[in-house]
């Protein structure tokens, strides 16, 4: 069976370590780099980084890719429901996993701590 996991939390939670272990993921941070190559965030990238992140996971799965991870915070259902209709599009088993932060770490991509209360503060868990 195809799996697409579906890896979330706020930011510094260490989601991207978590995919790391897993043999890498596919990220919205991916299309947040500049011209060199470095990354660089820019909220008003964020609607076309997540296009792209979901433009490359529907590459993935058009490839029958067996395992396909993505590693955002999505903090909603709302923002996870795209992946959902893919899955069922292309015959992939969802699991989502949320990730927290009880380690102690910071966000490494500076975060304002306004920001992740507010994504705390909407979060979404479905029992």
């Amino acid at each position: 069976m195809k799996k697409l996991i579906l890896l979330r939390g706020l930011p510094g939670a260490g989601k991207t370590t978590v995919a790391q272990a897993m043999g890498g993921s596919i990220e919205a941070d991916d299309f947040m780099v500049n011209e060199k190559g470095e990354y660089q965030f820019d909220p008003k990238n964020l609607p076309f980084a997540h296009k792209q992140c979901e433009e490359m996971v529907k590459l993935c799965m058009s490839k029958n890719q067996e395992l396909i991870v993505v590693s955002n915070t999505f903090t909603t259902e709302d923002e996870m429901r795209n992946y959902f209709i893919l899955a069922e599009k292309y015959g992939y088993q969802v699991s989502t996993l949320v990730v927290e932060n009880r380690h102690g770490s910071q966000s490494i991509h500076n975060v304002p701590d306004s920001n992740i209360r507010r994504m705390m503060e909407r979060f979404e868990i479905i029992l």
